[in-house]
């Protein structure tokens, strides 16, 4: 059974159980993961089932059963018509705040665009598009990319090519992925007016701020020779106009120990210590195969 509250009393429910706790306390004594709380069912983004929402009444000491609107059962986004069907609205899966959907989060504040517009009077149309080069970024986007975001949302990305500019996109539709961004700060639209910048769950675990590290620099990065006269120096890069994402992924860089160096017409910075790049080739890696080949190009 889920239980649909009237707009905003989920979210009201929500925060006079927590009280003055914290949300990781919360969490525990719901048994439910923290981001899972406070992104989504915070936010409104999913249904409270009939036990969660039992227990949340009982820790903010108040029934809120006069705010119920719906009592649906557990397949009603599918067995209901209209905007709640597949066809239209695809439930997504429950969403695991991890290592996966880190590394998405950074290839799309990298190269991606979260979009949210109106087509005619009632048809929304809510789409992250990732933009890469039409065959350097082949690879990337249908070998890795498009599996990562099979595994994480259980959804098939369209493939765009446009031949015509050397690009590439995968589309990934849907509204709820869109709500989910939005929830982390991740807003529709130019992402350099909005500054958007890596969640604040992601700065919470060093392996999850490694992957997206991962996927930034994929996307927005690159690697190359320092020296003509010394093959063997090189220097990673990341080169981004949001400067609040540019801050905050040098911030990154620093609390994992890395020295980069300090930001360059507040557009790129680089990691030049040796020793510095062989611990992010360790420790963070690449999955977009043509910095793997460029890598290789320049070791030989």
């Amino acid at each position: 059974m889920r239980i649909k509250l009237k707009e905003g009393k989920q979210k009201e429910l929500i925060l006079k159980a927590k009280g003055n706790s914290t949300w990781e306390k919360l969490a525990n004594k719901l048994g439910i993961n923290e981001k899972y709380l406070y992104y989504e069912l915070k936010n409104e983004m999913r249904l409270l089932d009939g036990e969660l929402y039992k227990k949340l009444c009982l820790f903010a000491n108040e029934n809120f059963d006069k705010f119920i609107s719906e009592r649906l059962d557990n397949n009603w986004g599918r067995s209901k018509g209209g905007l709640n069907s597949e066809g239209s609205t695809k439930r997504l899966p429950k969403i695991e705040f991890d290592e996966r959907l880190a590394e998405f989060i950074g290839a799309v504040l990298g190269d991606g665009h979260v979009c949210s517009y109106k087509r005619g009077k009632k048809v929304g149309v809510y789409c992250i598009k990732i933009a890469g080069d039409l065959e350097k970024d082949k690879d990337y986007h249908i070998n890795y990319l498009k599996k990562l975001v099979e595994e994480v949302f259980n959804l098939k990305p369209v493939e765009q090519k446009r031949p015509k500019y050397n690009e590439r996109f995968l589309d990934i539709y849907s509204k709820e992925i869109i709500n989910l961004f939005i929830s982390m700060g991740i807003k529709p639209g130019n992402k350099i007016k909005n500054q958007s910048t890596i969640p604040r769950w992601i700065f919470e675990d060093k392996q999850f701020l490694r992957v997206c590290l991962r996927g930034l620099i994929d996307t927005d990065g690159s690697i190359f020779r320092m020296s003509k006269r010394d093959y063997r120096l090189i220097r990673i890069n990341f080169t981004n106009h949001n400067i609040t994402l540019l801050n905050d992924v040098r911030k990154a860089f620093l609390d994992l120990g890395y020295h980069p160096s300090k930001l360059i017409n507040n557009r790129q910075f680089y990691i030049s210590r040796q020793e510095e790049i062989k611990k992010y080739l360790k420790e963070i890696g690449f999955s977009n195969n043509k910095h793997k080949e460029r890598l290789k190009s320049l070791v030989v």
